[in-house]
């Protein structure tokens, strides 16, 4: 692994709201290297010896990737992977495995891994592929998740919205506007952006006509927002009752 020192100076205060990381590695001088790099690339990271660590960890913080190492006193990286899929666990797993390990990072990928580094390797890929599993996981929970407003449900694949009684028409501009919205829920989007999205056409104040039209149809009180919620000088807010995967 290549780091340079810059990379490995004591990072700045973690940002909260930044992806969490959990970094499982016997090897505790590496485990500590990645951690000081990643957190200065703007990541939470946390750090586990061991499998055991790992699943206390895993059991009462949420983590957005795992970089396991496949080779680990007792349990190793396969056989944790394996047992965390089997019982349901999703969390993103890129496994770290020596060169020459075919095998094992072949069967680490059919026990449910979503990819894999070859050690040594640069920092540079690590980052790239831990982007690229992000990516990957950030779109499939979006294509399974439903948004629940009171009784109405938004199926954000279909773009649908319905009602214990009957499905609600959106018109393709509200469907633009609600499935970027829904795309990052409790996050802002700002008006250039739901412009942009809905082909740039006209005005930016159009797109305050189509959240009062999305409103009406989502809202018990258009007039008193509570679900597209506006941020003076930012933009509008997407925050549903519930969010279900």
């Amino acid at each position: 692994m290549v780091f340079s020192n810059a990379d490995t100076q004591t990072p700045p205060a973690p940002d909260l709201r930044a992806p969490h990381l959990l970094v499982v590695d016997d090897d505790l001088r590496l485990a500590e290297l990645l951690q000081c790099y990643l957190e200065r690339k703007g990541y939470r990271v946390s750090v586990s010896a061991d499998a055991g660590e790992a699943r206390i960890l895993l059991g009462y913080l949420c983590f957005d990737v795992m970089i396991l190492d496949v080779r680990m006193p007792g349990e190793d990286g396969i056989s944790l992977t394996e047992s965390l899929r089997n019982a349901g666990q999703k969390i993103p797993i890129l496994l770290l495995s020596a060169e020459g390990e075919v095998e094992s990072r072949v069967r680490g990928l059919q026990m449910g891994a979503d990819d894999y580094l070859i050690k040594p390797f640069d920092t540079t890929e690590l980052m790239a592929r831990i982007s690229a599993i992000m990516r990957r996981a950030s779109v499939a929970s979006v294509r399974e998740t439903v948004m629940m407003f009171d009784t109405l449900r938004y199926d954000v694949a279909r773009q649908t919205l319905t009602s214990p009684e009957a499905t609600l028409s959106l018109s393709g501009k509200e469907q633009v506007i609600m499935g970027t919205l829904a795309a990052s829920p409790h996050q802002v989007i700002s008006r250039a952006t739901l412009h942009e999205a809905c082909g740039g056409e006209g005005n930016e104040r159009t797109i305050d006509t189509l959240v009062v039209r999305l409103r009406r149809k989502i809202e018990p009180t258009p007039s008193q927002p509570r679900y597209v919620q506006t941020i003076h000088g930012r933009g509008y807010v997407l925050r549903p009752d519930q969010i279900l995967s």
